[in-house]
């Protein structure tokens, strides 16, 4: 029988608990592994167990014992093998997978649909595997794994963040609200360079060091949860 999203989603949910570590290696043919994850590592093990092939690896037709997973992989596989679809088509499919593109030098994030708008993610060093929500999130595009069968359930809405949320872009993003940011980067011992409002490289490794240093999804970008953490109010 041909693996489904659902047989995904059931086996995520069996490691939510277990720890985070931001670049660990997980071999993909180690049916036995409890961790710990990153999410990448996470979304391409599921993958691998349950549909028997690779995905979201720097080589998707390497051992499955030595294939490095990382979120540009995915973004990667996703535009090679067609199979992209709405964040509101993953959100109602259970074992969709949903993506926040990694910026260039940074990290993504990858997540599975419970298809209700619920997600079971490798999320970070402070809270390990968990059940978490795509509302209120920033997100790309979601993902159907080609060999894997899946089915929709009800629509459901997927609000996005209700402020802006800060980020290497291009072109760069810029104003107050980013000299805010770096300001309070360098009160807390990062240093995002001049803070001169401009969102570049430099800041965006002061936001993902600092969010490493939080426990948290070190993605370099300033949303909700980053902004509450470093004390301001976007």
């Amino acid at each position: 029988m041909p693996a489904t999203g659902a047989d995904l989603l059931k086996l995520a949910s069996q490691h939510v608990g277990e720890t985070y570590h931001l670049g660990i290696f997980v071999p993909k043919d180690n049916a036995n592994w409890k961790g710990p994850w990153d999410c990448a590592e996470f979304a391409s093990w599921i993958v691998f167990q349950t549909a028997g092939v690779l995905y979201g690896c720097f080589n998707d037709f390497s051992n499955p014992a030595t294939a490095d997973a990382y979120s540009g992989y995915w973004d990667r596989d996703a535009a090679v093998l067609g199979n992209i679809v709405t964040i509101e088509e993953a959100a109602r499919t259970p074992g969709a997978f949903v993506l926040r593109r990694p910026a260039p030098s940074g990290i993504g994030h990858v997540v599975l649909s419970d298809g209700t708008g619920g997600t079971v993610e490798a999320h970070s060093s402070a809270d390990g595997v968990i059940k978490s929500t795509l509302a209120n999130r920033r997100w790309d595009t979601g993902i159907l794994i080609p060999e894997v069968t899946y089915a929709q359930q009800a629509a459901v809405a997927v609000p996005p963040p209700a402020t802006p949320v800060f980020r290497l872009t291009t072109p760069l993003m810029h104003g107050p609200a980013v000299q805010q940011i770096q300001t309070k980067l360098k009160d807390k011992g990062f240093d995002p360079g001049a803070a001169d409002g401009v969102f570049g490289p430099h800041t965006q490794a002061a936001v993902s060091a600092f969010q490493a240093s939080q426990g948290m999804t070190p993605d370099g970008e300033v949303g909700p949860l980053t902004a509450r953490a470093l004390g301001i109010n976007l």
